[in-house]
C-alpha cells in the first residue's frame, strides 16, 4: 500500500527533473523558464494534491504546471528583454552578459571599460553601460555589485580597493535614479581570477567588476 502511494510523486519529480534538463538546451531564454517553471509546478502540485486528498495528486500536478509555466514565463521574459537591452548596449566592447545557474543577469564589465591600475573612479566608457543597466529597472529587481582586482599589490590594498570598486558602481547607479537600499555592494580582493594573473592581459580581464540583476517577484 505505501509503495502504491509513494509511486505518483515520484513519477512527476522524475519528469520534472526531465523538463528542467531539457530545459537547459536548445530552448530561448522564455522556453526554459516556462519549462522550468512548469516542472516546479507540477512536482509542488502534486505534493501539496497528495497532502490533501488520495485522488487529488494528478489534479494537482496539472494546477501547479500551469501556474508555474505562467510564472516562469512571466520571469523569463522581463529578464530577458533586459539581457537582450544590455547586449545590444555592450556589443563589441568585451563586456559579458550572461544568465546564471541561479536567474541571475550577469555583467562582467574588464579593466577596459571599469577602471584603471589601482584606481576606484569609473572610466568615462563605462557610464553609458551603467546608464542602460540603471534604465528600465522595476521595483522587483535588486542589483548586487562585486567588485574584484588583480593580484598586483598586498591584500591590506587590494581588499578595499575592490570594495571601494563596487561601491563606485552603486553611487553611480544611484545617481541614475536605482534606488540605494536596492543596491548591495561586496569586494572580493584578488581572491576571484578568471585568468591567469603572470600576464597582463589576464590582469586586466582580473581587474573588473560584476553586476546581478535579480527579480525579487519572479511571478510578476
Amino acid at each position: 500500500m505505501k509503495k502504491r502511494t509513494l509511486m505518483p510523486v515520484a513519477g512527476l519529480l522524475a519528469a520534472a527533473a526531465l523538463v528542467t534538463g531539457c530545459a537547459n538546451t536548445g530552448m530561448s531564454e522564455t522556453q526554459r523558464g516556462t519549462a522550468i517553471g512548469a516542472g516546479a509546478g507540477a512536482v509542488t502540485g502534486a505534493v501539496i494534491g497528495r497532502a490533501t486528498g488520495h485522488n487529488n495528486t494528478a489534479r494537482g500536478a496539472v494546477i501547479g504546471g500551469a501556474l508555474g509555466a505562467i510564472a516562469g514565463n512571466v520571469w523569463s521574459r522581463r529578464m530577458e528583454e533586459k539581457r537582450v537591452a544590455m547586449q545590444q548596449a555592450t556589443q563589441g566592447t568585451g563586456i559579458e552578459v550572461s544568465r546564471t545557474p541561479n536567474e541571475e543577469l550577469k555583467v562582467n564589465v574588464p579593466a577596459d571599460f571599469s577602471f584603471a591600475v589601482g584606481r576606484a573612479d569609473i572610466q568615462p566608457q563605462m557610464r553609458p553601460v551603467l546608464d542602460q543597466f540603471a534604465r528600465g529597472l522595476d521595483a522587483n529587481q535588486v542589483v548586487r555589485v562585486v567588485g574584484h582586482t588583480d593580484n598586483t599589490g598586498s591584500d591590506a590594498v587590494n581588499n578595499p580597493l575592490s570594495v571601494n570598486r563596487a561601491n563606485a558602481v552603486r553611487d553611480y547607479l544611484v545617481m541614475r535614479g536605482v534606488p540605494a537600499a536596492r543596491i548591495t555592494t561586496e569586494g572580493r580582493g584578488s581572491y576571484e581570477p578568471v585568468a591567469d594573473n603572470s600576464s597582463e592581459a589576464g590582469r586586466a580581464r582580473n581587474r573588473r567588476v560584476e553586476l546581478f540583476l535579480r527579480d525579487t517577484q519572479p511571478a510578476g
